[in-house]
């Protein structure tokens, strides 16, 4: 029985990791991408303006991301990740002018909340007993319906955790997903939350390695490719059309429609997508970072909610930002580099920065957005859906989007099994 051949459209994260997951398994995998780089959301390019490569966004990804990680040890590039043995999240407060290090203990059992020095400053340890609520929710609502968002351990953890997680204001989020994030770090114990940064950025961590990979294991990707329409006959689609030319699918062909919702919902009308985003903005500014300076720091009480320490730069980032969008860029880094100028003890002008705003970087993770998602199976059967939009249980991140490669991934092998099945049934005396 033949293979057959499976079209990836789309060379993000999740394209890239449903490519990586069937690489090697006998089929013959094709990849389009519309832009003329891999990536899609993540990944590095070269900023003229600071002489500096960037990543298009700061992530932070956490040792509890098993697929991410696992993506990383199949192309060969799991070194990339920097970060402590343990957990640890240094913080600083601008208002108070305090710093502290949250400190979670290894095991599941969280006894870091009875020591004074390993959790929030000005904390009980019952304080964090109102989170274990987020655990257990049956109905998705809004994360404020459920738990307090006020008071010392809103403003110092959960704010900071949930916001930067949910690119959501956390009252308004779905309450689902801040469980599912609180599920995979915090209940796991620190082993699942000790912070990992690519240092040397993304693309070199991600996106060169998996297109190297994905080479020598013969997957070919076509760059400047756009998907304008799928075209369907009976329960199937038979063919895709680029445009200029068209590629007609066999029986036991397949497609993974790795594309953002926005463009997914154009293929496919009618399907059901998220529509409402949030942005976020980015500040860099070019310097050395101090001496000993966190990798990563949680900012309270500041403009910025984190600050990464790469060589050469200190990055800010703003999740949930859509209010500093139509603010200039020369206000933004000013107001940012108060900030961080500050956090740093740095005297003098403002060093050289950019500013780069993301206006939809993902969707609004609200209660109502979180139900619109789509499973990755589709109606018809050689179809699938892959992208951190998709109902893959978290919220837009790295992780959420090479799940749904492997998952859509896993449906393209489930097809081909099914099919073999039926076929020997029919062969039957």
């Amino acid at each position: 029985m033949s293979r057959g051949t499976v079209h990836i459209v789309g060379a993000g994260l999740a394209g890239l990791s449903a490519a990586v997951k069937l690489a090697g398994s006998g089929r013959e995998i094709v990849i389009h991408e519309l832009a003329r780089y891999a990536g899609g959301r993540c990944r590095s390019y070269f900023e003229p303006a600071l002489g500096l490569t960037l990543d298009n966004g700061n992530h932070l990804l956490l040792s509890a991301n098993g697929a991410a990680l696992a993506f990383l040890r199949t192309i060969g590039s799991e070194d990339e990740l920097v970060g402590p043995q343990e957990a640890e999240f240094a913080f600083a407060d601008l208002a108070s002018d305090e710093s502290w290090v949250l400190h979670p203990n290894n095991g599941r059992i969280p006894w870091w909340i009875l020591s004074k020095a390993r959790r929030v400053p000005g904390t009980r340890a019952v304080d964090y007993l109102p989170l274990t609520r987020l655990l257990h929710s049956k109905q998705d609502q809004s994360l404020g319906k459920v738990v307090e968002c006020k008071g010392t351990i809103y403003e110092r953890l959960s704010r900071p955790l949930f916001l930067a997680a949910l690119n959501t204001d956390p009252q308004e989020a779905s309450a689902s997903l801040a469980g599912a994030v609180l599920r995979e770090t915090l209940a796991r114990g620190g082993r699942a939350c000790r912070p990992l940064i690519a240092l040397g950025g993304l693309g070199p961590a991600f996106i060169d390695p998996a297109l190297s990979y994905l080479e020598r294991n013969r997957v070919k990707v076509y760059f400047s490719h756009q998907l304008r329409q799928l075209a369907f006959a009976s329960d199937r689609v038979q063919a895709l059309d680029f445009g200029e030319d068209g590629v007609e699918l066999g029986r036991d062909d397949a497609v993974i429609l790795a594309v953002p919702g926005s463009v997914a919902r154009l293929i496919l009308p009618g399907i059901a997508t998220p529509t409402t985003f949030r942005a976020i903005v980015n500040a860099h500014f070019k310097l050395e970072p101090p001496p000993g300076f966190p990798r990563i720091l949680g900012v309270i009480n500041g403009m910025p909610e984190w600050l990464f320490a790469f060589p050469h730069r200190l990055s800010a980032t703003i999740s949930a930002a859509d209010r500093w969008i139509e603010t200039s860029r020369e206000e933004i880094a000013q107001r940012i580099w108060s900030d961080v100028a500050k956090l740093i003890g740095a005297a003098g002008d403002m060093p050289p920065w950019i500013i780069i705003k993301e206006r939809r970087a993902t969707f609004a993770a609200l209660p109502e957005e979180n139900a619109k998602r789509p499973p990755a199976p589709t109606k018809w059967p050689n179809l699938f859906l892959a992208g951190d939009w998709t109902a893959t249980g978290l919220p837009a991140t790295i992780e959420g989007a090479i799940r749904s490669g492997n998952t859509a991934a896993n449906l393209v092998l489930t097809m081909e099994r099914r099919r073999a099945m039926n076929g020997s049934g029919k062969r039957g005396p």
